[in-house]
């Protein structure tokens, strides 16, 4: 296979248009950009992704909330799910410094019915004043963690902190990998039957590149293989 290259320049960066045979495709080094341009990268490859709704009680019981998108699961065995959470030139964001404070969080899934109000969320507040209030969600109680949930998901997850983990940056930390164990599931009963989780009504949407998001589009099988 032929692997020729040809240097390139993209907004003063240096690209190779590398030759893989039938095509061509364009060969870029992290290293060479800058972290928004890393970023949109990654944001836009990465697509379509889940949206985590993260609720969490600072030391003076201000209920914070804000969406993240770089959210998974880890394991089923235990129920565990990921949160990675940006920092802003360095400093934590409220959600991590609250959840490594309490070791307690919720996470919900965001949907069609409530992403207008969840966006509202990421709004820059002080950490005395709190998303919940301002967009007027609805605080439920939880059952195994201090932090409240919200009325309107239709599935939330009360959390344990499991591990967390300082990762990336140059200079320091560039975010805080959040690891929660889950404790309780609370699930609308709509869009439950016999174990499973109907994806339809759920409705879950999905986050994309820049202020674009996307609904559950077609459902098709592939069995797998033996």
């Amino acid at each position: 296979m032929s692997n020729r290259t040809s240097a390139a320049s993209v907004r003063g960066k240096r690209v190779e248009l590398r030759d893989e045979g039938t095509d061509f495709m364009l060969s870029i080094d992290p290293i060479a950009l800058t972290e928004r341009e890393n970023y949109k990268l990654l944001i836009g490859s990465i697509i379509p992704r889940p949206i985590a709704f993260v609720t969490s009680l600072s030391d003076e019981g201000t209920l914070n909330g804000a969406p993240f998108s770089y959210f998974n699961i880890v394991s089923s065995n235990p129920p565990l799910i990921s949160v990675s959470i940006q920092r802003a030139v360095g400093e934590q964001k409220d959600t991590a410094r609250n959840i490594l404070h309490s070791k307690e969080f919720v996470i919900h899934i965001v949907d069609e019915d409530n992403v207008q109000k969840i966006n509202e969320t990421a709004a820059s507040l002080p950490p005395d004043k709190s998303e919940i209030e301002l967009v007027q969600l609805t605080p439920v109680k939880s059952v195994k963690v201090a932090v409240p949930g919200i009325k309107e998901a239709k599935i939330r997850l009360e959390c344990k902190l499991e591990q967390a983990l300082e990762l990336g940056g140059e200079d320091g930390p560039g975010c805080d990998l959040i690891i929660g164990k889950i404790v309780q599931f609370h699930i609308d009963p709509t869009i439950y039957q016999k174990g499973k989780i109907d994806p339809k009504g759920l409705g879950a949407v999905s986050r994309l590149a820049g202020i674009n998001y996307a609904k559950l589009g077609d459902i098709f099988s592939i069995e797998r293989p033996k």
